[in-house]
C-alpha cells in the first residue's frame, strides 16, 4: 500500500460558518450533493472535508463529546517558502476570523512558525522550514 492522505474531516459545530471561514481564505470549495451537510475543499493533493461534530461522531460510531477548547493532540500544517510569506498568511487566516494561539518567530529546530485556531477550535500551524521542499 503506497503511504498517502487523501481526506482530512474536521467535525464542525456551524457547517455554514466553517465553510464561509475557509472560503474567506480563497480556498476553492468542491461541490457537494445537494442538500448534504458536508463540506468540501481542494487543497494541494489532498481535500479538507468540514462536517458536523455529532455527524462525524456518528459516523464513526463513537459517542459524541463536548468540544473542549485547548490541546486536542493534532494540529494542521500550512508551510509557505519563506517567513515573508508565513506572516502574510497568519493575516489572512486573522482578517479570516481565526483566533491567535501564537505568533509567528523564529523556532528551535531554524524555521519559522505561528500557530491560529479556526472557529472551531482546530489548530493551523503556519511555518516556513528552510530544510525542506513541502511548500
Amino acid at each position: 500500500m503506497r503511504p498517502k492522505l487523501s481526506v482530512v474531516t474536521l467535525g464542525v459545530r456551524d457547517l455554514g460558518r466553517a465553510r464561509s471561514f475557509y472560503e474567506a481564505l480563497g480556498w476553492s470549495s468542491i461541490p457537494a450533493e445537494p442538500g448534504s451537510n458536508i463540506s468540501f475543499f481542494e487543497l494541494d493533493g489532498a481535500v479538507l472535508a468540514l462536517y458536523g461534530w455529532d455527524d462525524l461522531a456518528a459516523d464513526a460510531g463513537l459517542p459524541t463529546v463536548p468540544q473542549v477548547p485547548g490541546f486536542r493532540g493534532i494540529t494542521l500544517a500550512h508551510n509557505e517558502p519563506s517567513e515573508a510569506d508565513v506572516d502574510r498568511a497568519y493575516e489572512r487566516f486573522l482578517t479570516a476570523g481565526a483566533a491567535v494561539v501564537k505568533h509567528p518567530a523564529a523556532t528551535d529546530w531554524g524555521g519559522y512558525s505561528g500557530y491560529v485556531a479556526d472557529p472551531d477550535g482546530h489548530l493551523w500551524e503556519l511555518a516556513y522550514n528552510p530544510f525542506d521542499d513541502w511548500t
